[in-house]
């Protein structure tokens, strides 16, 4: 498999604190990646030099088939390149319908004029439809989202960057706040995702990452401290002494 994005000897301070030190991490293109490490590892700043929102003060990201540079890109660059990030609390219009939420995320030209004249061909609506049944909201259509439980507008948020058909997808915290049916729920919707692209979950809950069943980097004080399988890594003693404790 291709790699999509490689990040190589990045480092970035904040007021003389090292975030990230040195970190290097590969992920291929259909490929699903769980990010995990004690607070204060550096996964959110990772997450943040990805999209653009922090500039490394060295390293380089290098993105897609052509080996384009992120770092290079403004943030709303690299999201048009298909670059997605879904933060920890969902952010849904909850006035909308969750057909309206799915339909305003696809993506399209968006043009001021194109969105004053939008009007949905069959072809949209069908996707839509699809996009409903991937995530388990078939039935809700066209309920309002504010009425959704929490669960349900985390899968419409990952409905809606899947809308943008990103090429390369980052979750925070996913299960947070979830019930066990709606965790167990989302680890499907990651795993169908990462088949036709790359999904990387940071990620808290080890009984959530052990249900994505797939490779998992561990972070601390901002480098990569071991990678692999799960039990891999949880029978590492380094792991085991900053993040699992005895």
């Amino acid at each position: 498999m291709s790699t999509l994005l490689e990040v190589s000897g990045v480092s970035v301070s904040f007021d003389g604190f090292k975030a990230i030190n040195n970190l290097s991490f590969q992920i291929a293109d259909a490929e699903l990646r769980a990010v995990i490490g004690p607070n204060g590892a550096g996964k959110t700043t990772f997450m943040d030099i990805i999209t653009g929102k922090t500039k490394p003060d060295e390293g380089r990201v290098i993105y897609g088939d052509k080996g384009e540079s992120l770092l290079k890109m403004s943030e709303s660059k690299i999201a048009q390149a298909g670059v997605g990030r879904k933060f920890q609390r969902p952010t849904v219009f909850e006035d909308q319908s969750v057909f309206d939420n799915l339909m305003m995320a696809l993506k399209k030209t968006r043009g001021p004029l194109a969105v004053l004249f939008f009007k949905p061909s069959q072809e949209d609506v069908d996707k839509v439809t699809d996009l409903a049944e991937q995530i388990g909201l078939s039935g809700a259509l066209h309920r309002k989202s504010g009425e959704l439980s929490h669960g349900q507008k985390q899968w419409l948020e990952i409905g809606m960057l899947l809308a943008q058909d990103p090429r390369l997808l980052l979750v925070d915290e996913p299960a947070a706040g979830m019930t066990p049916t709606e965790r167990e729920h989302t680890t499907d919707i990651l795993r169908e995702a990462a088949k036709t692209r790359a999904v990387v979950v940071v990620e808290h809950d080890m009984e959530f990452v052990r249900r994505l069943n797939c490779k998992v980097t561990v972070l601390h004080e901002g480098s990569v401290l071991a990678e692999g399988s799960l039990d891999h890594v949880t029978k590492n003693e380094q792991v085991i002494e900053v993040y699992l404790g005895r």
